[in-house]
């Protein structure tokens, strides 16, 4: 459902960092520490070095800090296999400083050591979802973690659209909520695409399903000019339109949804852009059949856009001043299938600053530093569901449970 203010409208009359005197203080700061772990290494550190801003400045001003986060989706107990211990080791390197993993998030242990903290030292909690408590917003559960600091800042914009224990229930009880870094600069960022975009604005939507992608465009297409969409969501859109998709994936019970997109793009005079060939192969896991195809035969599936439909969305792009992109054009992590996202992805990095341009999703973030062009971007999220949430027009749940600023 579609709050009546904004995220980004919400977000300017609560608690920012600089509104906090965090000198010789205790912080809680909810960070999005969830990062891909292989062999007991962090194998991505993105979301790491995306808190180090926040954790650096509440340093900067004397804090002591308790850092937590959740990791994967135990099941409420805890699991070796997605010990926050990783994730200490790389957080420790990039701050120069010791950062000393604690046992558990919540009891005694926790507490006498989290109080012995001194100015300057860092520690964090251990998973947060070894709680069943942390996904049921348990309130005992967040009064635990409450006791630990007198001050919580919220810089996790990945998990803001969850209304768990650590996002809602801790700054409640709490008292004293402030945004951090890295949430301010999501949400201010993500909500100018919402506020006053400017024209011509192109969203760019791939990935599987239209489901997930539904309420951005119901909210989205009144300010779009043009709507690009590849991947096996485009898929739905074809078979929708009575085209042929061979034996390609198409989400069960889309073509209803799909049919609504249409409509709607009909309505508000929106240009939809759809593959016109396609990189086809039997499955993914056989790309060296790999061949470029007009029609999608039944025995193969579209697993990218083919060169005239990459030629056909980049020229779309090419005066674009603002730009969405959620989703890859194909199954990019395999060679074979990546020249769709590459192509779309540099046409995108080539409008230069004169355009607002934003990357969310994590598959649109990881192709985008595969290729290279996450630094010539305007911003690159770290959120998935919460910049679904946002750009639907809901109200994020770790927005909203911050402080107000007094009057």
């Amino acid at each position: 459902m579609r709050a009546a203010e904004s995220s980004a409208e919400v977000l300017q009359r609560k608690l920012q960092l600089a509104d906090l005197s965090p000198e010789g203080q205790r912080v809680l700061v909810r960070a999005d520490l969830n990062v891909p772990v292989q062999n007991g290494r962090v194998v991505d550190d993105t979301r790491i070095r995306a808190s180090l801003s926040t954790l650096r400045a509440l340093l900067d001003e004397g804090a002591s800090l308790i850092v937590m986060s959740h990791r994967g989706r135990p099941k409420g107990e805890p699991d070796s296999t997605l010990s926050m211990a990783p994730v200490a080791a790389v957080l420790q390197e990039h701050l120069g400083r010791p950062v000393h993993l604690l046992p558990d998030c919540i009891g005694e242990e926790v507490e006498e050591r989290a109080a012995a903290l001194l100015p300057g030292e860092v520690a964090l909690l251990e998973n947060l979802r070894f709680h069943a408590g942390e996904k049921a917003n348990d309130p005992e559960f967040a009064a635990s973690i409450a006791r630990l600091a007198p001050l919580y800042v919220d810089d996790a914009f990945g998990a803001a659209h969850r209304a768990h224990a650590s996002i809602v229930g801790v700054p409640a009880a709490v008292g004293t909520a402030a945004a951090g870094a890295l949430l301010e600069l999501e949400v201010s960022t993500l909500g100018r695409v919402l506020s006053d975009p400017s024209a011509p604005f192109v969203l760019v939507l791939g990935g599987a399903k239209v489901s997930d992608k539904l309420e951005i465009l119901e909210n989205l297409l009144p300010l779009v000019d043009r709507l690009i969409v590849g991947g096996a969501m485009s898929n739905a859109l074809l078979a929708a339109q009575g085209a042929d998709v061979g034996g390609s994936w198409v989400e069960e019970g889309s073509l209803d949804p799909a049919s609504r997109v249409l409509a709607a793009a009909a309505e508000s005079g929106v240009a939809v852009l759809l593959p016109e060939d396609f990189v086809v192969a039997p499955s993914m896991d056989r790309p060296e059949e790999a061949r470029e195809v007009v029609q999608v035969p039944a025995d193969a599936m579209a697993l990218d856009i083919g060169p005239s439909t990459r030629q056909c969305f980049t020229a779309a792009l090419a005066d674009a001043r603002t730009v969405l992109w959620n989703g890859p054009m194909g199954v990019f992590e395999i060679a074979a299938f990546s020249e769709g996202t590459r192509a779309v992805g540099n046409a995108i990095a080539a409008l230069g600053p004169q355009a607002l341009t934003i990357l969310g999703g994590g598959d649109t973030a990881s192709a985008a530093a595969a290729d290279g062009i996450s630094g010539r971007v305007t911003h690159v999220s770290t959120g998935g569901g919460a910049s679904l949430d946002l750009l639907s027009g809901r109200l994020l749940p770790g927005v909203a449970a911050l402080t107000d600023r007094t009057p």
